[in-house]
């Protein structure tokens, strides 16, 4: 059975060991070794998860099947009553049996509770999750690419789904 907790500063191992077993399948066939490594230490590194949690205003959840956990999602409010989906990852174990669609679901009651009119998310544009958000009605609003540094650069889709 799912269910969802909200996540702390001493999650962050938890947060890390689950990033490590699906980052890297995610995007090793998308980028190079040496981005997916950069953006590991970028994103996910203790310090930088630390901040997130903490100064950054985008709580962690932690979702679990039973007792075992098995992927964490952030989100956040970004501009009045619009809201951003800042990660979703999933073992690929629980890729496909609903876990996604779960998570998505609980993060729009949560913010619907909030007078969210919209939840917004960045996917790179090589990713095959495009999909799998437009079957829960997200649509591309803009597409662009940013540096993030080291002369990487990131393609991605912003979409947004409307929840009035």
């Amino acid at each position: 059975m799912l269910s969802i907790r909200d996540a702390d500063i001493s999650d962050i191992p938890l947060i890390r060991e689950l990033c490590f077993k699906v980052w890297p399948q995610t995007y090793s066939s998308l980028l190079s070794k040496d981005q997916v490594e950069y953006m590991l230490e970028l994103m996910y590194s203790e310090k930088s998860l630390a901040k997130q949690i903490t100064e950054e205003g985008f709580p962690f959840i932690i979702v679990n099947d039973g007792d075992e956990p098995v992927g964490f999602a952030s989100f956040g409010e970004i501009e009045k009553d619009i809201y951003k989906l800042q990660k979703l990852y999933v073992l690929p174990n629980q890729q496909g049996k609903g876990t996604g669609k779960f998570v998505i679901d609980y993060i729009i009651d949560k913010i619907k509770a909030a007078d969210a009119t919209a939840l917004r998310l960045q996917v790179f544009r090589k990713n095959n999750a495009k999909a799998f958000y437009e079957k829960l009605g997200f649509t591309v609003i803009l597409e662009f690419k940013f540096d993030i540094g080291h002369g990487y650069v990131m393609d991605d889709y912003l979409m947004e789904k409307k929840l009035l």
